[in-house]
């Protein structure tokens, strides 16, 4: 017993020694006593990948290939000692002998599942993935399963640079796995470029038309064009499937919500008139007919220079939506709009107050809608230069709602009065607070407050500057457009070598973009790129250059070169997404 105790010691001491050397680049000393080791059948496992690499690195190729075929005469079940042998006919350059061991390898390989998992990770340490797609073939083909090894020749194709090949295996899986999100993470992660974009699309439309019973491809396409914002091309085909299953519209409505979610009113609202045409029994109607009429609310707000006309039209269209379906919870929203709309838009503040008043009185027990319908009185009274009652609104619900979502947009409209009126420690106390808020949007309107304040706040002794900007911010959210612009062509002349010097540029900037002064909007967004690139407004104003030239110059060209600029120097903006939707829609990629 003690002698065995000893012989396994020394072995263990002889393993050590000889890792040390291969680990040190000494593989003739490993050689050695790894030669030494190997003369026993159960140090096989132990020694076999380091002496194996040591003898190549040595160039003693003879002295390796004894060594496999030993091994594999004494372990005929191990298949990699066989793989290693075919890999050394390679490297020592034999390469027909190379050849016919690695076809020999996939012919047994092929036959056994567990020689395939084996013999992958081979492959992908010697590099030699078509080796690996055509065992993984033929072992499918002996199988007789069409669908067998699909993550495995994905994997495999992915390595191999045949993308196209590696979505025929991802999407094969999916029609067998179908709720599995093996798919979607697996385009996500690698289908990134437009060419590769393109490909994908091709091929999905492509197997639409081939295998039109499968619904399933229509799902996947839905989906891509979502992840890319291209809300009207994913409208397309829910549409289509919508026609074909009777889905009642469902599908298209739930895409419209998600559209008008993420800021594509238009294409919104183009999905809500269609269930209002075709479903109008269904019971979201009355939701669809509101959010339509939002939309396009929105597309008029952002639509410069505002109409008059069109604001007291979508008034109109309120007040017959709340007459055909009566003061519900599905309409009552529509109160809301309609007094923001006069409060904010017609100047008439007593009518926007009663609205808003009667809609609280009405509401019942749906203390949300009051609370919000306090938030919207809130901002009236600021429009009518009332903070301390805007203030008292807020707080009501911040009480009222402790913890909830509204509770954090009360905390952030408390935070901009009190910004507006001058108390920017108050103010950013209670911005930090709400840059951990739930929602995003809170959470980054903070976080850009916060900094705003933070990185000019006491530049000079008087925190003049920061004062006169706050105030000016406060004439824009009261709509007083042209006293502000104004006031910040001063700000500039004052201020142009302080910090603030790019945040007046934007708000001037945008404050002549909505009078549809384009000239002058032109070159302050020229002058924020060519002087503060390196600013966080960069991206913003580069957008704003490329949406004009885009919407009210109509130079297809410029703009192109615009939204190309912003997916080249600015790949993570908020704005990469829409901006190549845009550049592709001008190169006439979509057929809608």
């Amino acid at each position: 017993m003690i002698v065995l105790f000893s012989l396994a010691a020394v072995r263990a001491q002889n393993l050590e020694l000889a890792t040390e050397y291969y680990n040190q680049g000494e593989f003739e000393k490993a050689v050695e006593l790894y030669e030494k080791l190997s003369r026993k059948k159960e140090n096989s496992r132990a020694i076999h990948e380091n002496y194996f690499n040591a003898l190549v690195r040595l160039k003693s190729f003879d002295e390796a290939e004894s060594y496999l075929k030993a091994e594999i005469k004494d372990f005929p079940e191990l298949i990699i000692y066989k793989a290693d042998l075919a890999y050394l006919y390679e490297l020592s350059d034999q390469t027909e002998r190379a050849e016919e061991a690695y076809q020999d390898l996939i012919e047994e390989a092929s036959s056994k599942d567990a020689y395939v998992y084996q013999l992958q990770n081979f492959f992908y340490r010697t590099n030699k993935m078509n080796t690996l797609i055509e065992m993984l073939l033929k072992s499918r083909e002996r199988s007789k399963s069409v669908d067998k090894h699909n993550i495995q020749l994905a994997r495999a194709y992915l390595y191999a640079g045949k993308k196209k090949e590696m979505l025929e295996e991802v999407f094969s899986y999916g029609i067998s796995h179908p709720q599995s999100d093996y798919v979607q993470r697996t385009i996500q992660d690698n289908i990134k470029d437009e060419a590769e974009i393109e490909m994908l699309q091709k091929l999905l439309y492509t197997k639409i038309q081939l295998n039109p019973e499968l619904v399933y491809y229509n799902e996947i396409l839905i989906w891509h064009f979502i992840q890319l914002g291209e809300f009207g091309r994913a409208f397309t085909q829910e549409r289509a499937l919508d026609r074909r299953l009777g889905l009642g519209g469902v599908k298209v409505y739930e895409l419209a919500n998600l559209a008008y979610k993420n800021n594509q009113y238009r294409d919104a609202a183009r999905m809500y008139q269609y269930v209002l045409n075709e479903y109008p029994e269904a019971d979201y109607y009355a939701y669809a007919r509101r959010l339509n009429i939002q939309c396009r609310e929105e597309i008029i707000k952002n639509t410069f220079p505002l109409s008059r006309e069109d604001i007291i039209g979508l008034i109109e269209q309120y007040e017959s939506l709340l007459q055909d379906l009566g003061k519900t919870t599905k309409t009552m929203d529509a109160l809301r709009n309609m007094a923001l709309l006069h409060g904010f838009y017609l100047d008439d503040h007593d009518k926007a107050i009663s609205i808003l008043e009667d809609a609280i009185a009405n509401a019942g027990s749906n203390f949300n809608f009051k609370d919000q319908c306090k938030l919207d009185l809130g901002d009236i009274y600021i429009l009518k230069d009332e903070p301390w009652e805007a203030t008292l609104l807020y707080m009501q619900v911040e009480k009222s709602q402790k913890e909830d979502h509204l509770a954090e947009i009360a905390k952030l409209k408390n935070a901009k009065m009190y910004y507006y009126t001058g108390e920017f420690e108050l103010s950013k106390e209670v911005l930090d607070i709400l840059k951990k808020a739930t929602t995003r949007e809170i959470a980054n309107d903070a976080m850009h407050l916060s900094l705003l304040i933070q990185d000019n706040l006491g530049l000079d002794t008087t925190e003049a500057a920061m004062r006169a900007y706050a105030g000016v911010d406060l004439l824009l959210f009261q709509n007083k457009n042209t006293e502000a612009l104004h006031q910040l062509d001063s700000l500039f002349e004052l201020y142009k070598s302080h910090s603030l010097a790019d945040e007046i540029l934007w708000l001037r900037g945008k404050t002549h973009y909505r009078l549809d002064h384009i000239n002058q909007a032109l070159y302050d967004f020229n002058a924020i790129v060519e002087n503060y690139k390196f600013d966080i407004l960069a991206d913003d104003s580069l957008y704003m250059l490329a949406k004009i030239y885009d919407q009210n110059l109509g130079d297809k060209n410029k703009a192109m070169e615009l939204y190309r600029q912003i997916l080249s120097d600015f790949p993570g903006s908020i704005y990469g997404s829409e901006a190549r939707k845009k550049y592709r829609e001008l190169r006439g990629d979509f057929v809608f």
